[in-house]
């Protein structure tokens, strides 16, 4: 059932992902890197959200497609920076090795600078048209407050400081892993929700609705990830499982343990459906993939 939402949705973005990243461009070695990164075989989770909750919103989701794929170039951009020896240090993306590994670790940075930057120049151009400007400004304001140092990038931050620290006499872990989760993952999966409605030019109270909603993917997404980490193999995740505790990192199974964090997230699973039936109705994609989010094994 999910096969048959995901697989025509992943099929128009990958299409889209290829018109708007050519691999023989100049400089061609950093152009190599940013394909290798993005055209690894990722799930496509974040512009298919958002051509979803476009379709929710009573538009025609593959006129916003290219802008949704700004979406991923700015992810794969926090991947391959997620990777790199100074952070995550992993060897594996998607079962293949990582930028860094592929090429070096200068490149992988300019690559993922360039996928950012590359991400935004998207989400300004399309859908092209006078028509859709200022639809076209709230869509980059809303990613790029989404991955700013009040978002993604702050939470890589306080994720940093809270490495080794699961037990903090200075900050409340609970108060810290619920911030570090819901920005340094949570904002970018919200705003793919969002972005979506924003491009439908759906009022303000609607607006709430689907960022709300995305909110809360987005937290079920990174505790699903926490779960993953501390029970998945390599080839079910493609990356090196066990990281996380590993390196002392602060997450909801490090925290709280596994079976609290898999009860946390299926008390989650059924509150996102509730209010994807208040968005769409009962049965809809949204609340489809809130439980293939909730439930992945990769």
């Amino acid at each position: 059932m999910i096969d048959q939402l995901l697989n025509p949705e992943r099929e128009a973005v990958e299409s889209a992902l290829v018109r708007l990243l050519p691999v023989d461009a100049w400089p061609e070695r950093l152009h190599r890197a940013m394909a290798h990164a993005v055209f690894a075989g990722g799930k496509r989770v974040r512009p298919i959200l958002a051509r979803l909750a476009n379709r929710a919103a009573g538009s025609d989701p593959d006129t916003i497609t290219e802008a949704a794929c700004g979406l991923e170039l700015i992810h794969t951009y926090s991947l391959i920076h997620d990777d790199l020896p100074a952070f995550d240090d992993d060897v594996l993306r998607r079962g293949k090795p990582t930028v860094h590994v592929a090429f070096d670790e200068a490149t992988a940075i300019l690559a993922g600078d360039a996928l950012l930057t590359e991400g935004l120049l998207v989400l300004a151009r399309f859908p092209v048209g006078p028509a859709w400007a200022v639809r076209r400004a709230d869509a980059v304001e809303l990613a790029a407050e989404a991955v700013s140092a009040r978002g993604m990038v702050g939470g890589q931050m306080e994720d940093l400081e809270a490495t080794g620290q699961v037990e903090s006499r200075e900050v409340d872990p609970r108060l810290r892993l619920d911030r570090i989760h819901r920005a340094k993952t949570g904002c970018l999966l919200a705003a793919s929700v969002e972005l979506g409605a924003v491009l439908a030019g759906v009022s303000d109270d609607d607006r709430k609705r689907f960022a709300d909603f995305g909110a809360g993917l987005g937290l079920a997404f990174q505790i699903a990830d926490d779960i993953l980490d501390a029970t998945g193999t390599a080839q079910d995740l493609g990356k090196s499982p066990g990281k996380d505790a590993e390196s002392g990192k602060l997450t909801y199974v490090t925290l709280y343990g596994l079976e609290n964090a898999q009860r946390r997230l299926a008390d989650l699973e059924e509150r996102l459906a509730g209010q994807a039936a208040e968005i769409e109705g009962e049965d809809g994609d949204l609340a489809a993939i809130a439980r293939y989010v909730a439930r992945r094994r990769s």
